[in-house]
């Protein structure tokens, strides 16, 4: 089923390419065919033109191994206690906005709410087209600047938040993971509170010991179910992690090998002194920081994809 799944998702996305090539072309002989008649083209016109090679050139940039699958969003909060929490739960919502927006599907795998506001740490599982392809450009770390509204100085404040996400693999790649290579935890789920919140021991954390990688799922009443999501994030985490350490190798032998630490953040957000918004590696801004927070991210990440070009 999953193999069948994964063939009807391919199949839909080159559809939907074609389609858009086809609207294009269309949208071409049209204009031509108005030019060779005398007629004005409108400036519209010309927009729409711009828009549809802007789209089409966006979708042949999503043409990566993974690009097409469904993803894992993690985000976690640095140093600085409530005000990264808040930061974090701040970026939570802006990512809510944006699948929103754009017809994604996504269920929260994981929620950890913060000791006085914000989120320790939440996970989500996104299901939609090229969801990886688009929202991999957020991975990394988030800088925010703005005035605390935990600090009763009004003093000005810079908080960190990272995000990960990971692609959903295919199933039929096989892992090798032994038994006595895990530690399995079980706890009360900690969700944001209500009557929704089962205080049975039906949460689960497993650790991989020899990567010292932790994954955890508490969304689901049943711990068995709850297991078996959870060591579906971890299979994924360490298949990332292979290819991650394949891919280092490389650089290693090319002699291009560039470490990046938490303080090296891809984009800034700040909201004082003044406001903006600035993706440190497509240097694209926009002056309404709010607007972006509120969950309009396509330009930002369509401006990241068309860096790697």
């Amino acid at each position: 089923m999953d193999a069948a799944n994964q063939i009807y998702r391919e199949l839909k996305n080159i559809q939907k390419k074609l389609k858009n090539y086809d609207d294009l072309l269309d949208q071409v002989n049209l204009l031509l065919e108005l030019l060779s008649i005398g007629e004005e083209i409108s400036a519209t016109e010309i927009e729409n033109l711009k828009n549809g090679v802007d789209e089409l050139e966006i979708e042949t940039l999503l043409s990566g191994e993974y690009d097409d699958a469904n993803c894992y969003l993690e985000i976690h909060p640095g140093a600085g206690g409530t005000e990264s929490c808040d930061w974090a739960s701040m970026l939570l919502r802006m990512y809510e906005r944006f699948l929103e927006k754009n017809d994604y599907q996504y269920k929260t795998i994981d929620y950890q709410a913060g000791e006085e506001a914000g989120i320790k740490s939440v996970t989500l599982l996104i299901e939609g087209a090229y969801a990886y392809g688009y929202l991999n450009t957020e991975n990394g770390v988030h800088r925010l600047v703005r005035i605390s509204p935990f600090d009763s100085n009004k003093r000005r404040h810079t908080s960190f938040a990272s995000v990960t996400v990971t692609p959903v693999f295919d199933t039929s790649i096989h892992i090798d993971i032994k038994d006595e290579d895990l530690k399995i935890d079980v706890y009360h789920s900690s969700g944001a509170g209500g009557q929704s919140v089962n205080t049975s021991n039906s949460a689960v954390r497993i650790t991989h010991l020899p990567t010292k990688t932790v994954v955890t799922c508490q969304t689901e009443r049943s711990q068995l179910r709850n297991k078996e999501i959870a060591m579906e994030l971890l299979k994924n985490k360490l298949y990332q992690q292979e290819l991650a350490e394949q891919e280092k190798k490389k650089k290693e032998i090319s002699g291009d090998v560039s470490n990046i630490d938490f303080g090296s953040q891809i984009r800034s957000y700040i909201l004082e002194p003044y406001k903006l918004v600035k993706d440190h590696r497509s240097k694209y801004e926009s002056t309404d920081p709010l607007k972006v927070l509120d969950g309009d991210l396509m330009p930002l990440i369509k401006s990241v994809l068309k860096t790697k070009k």
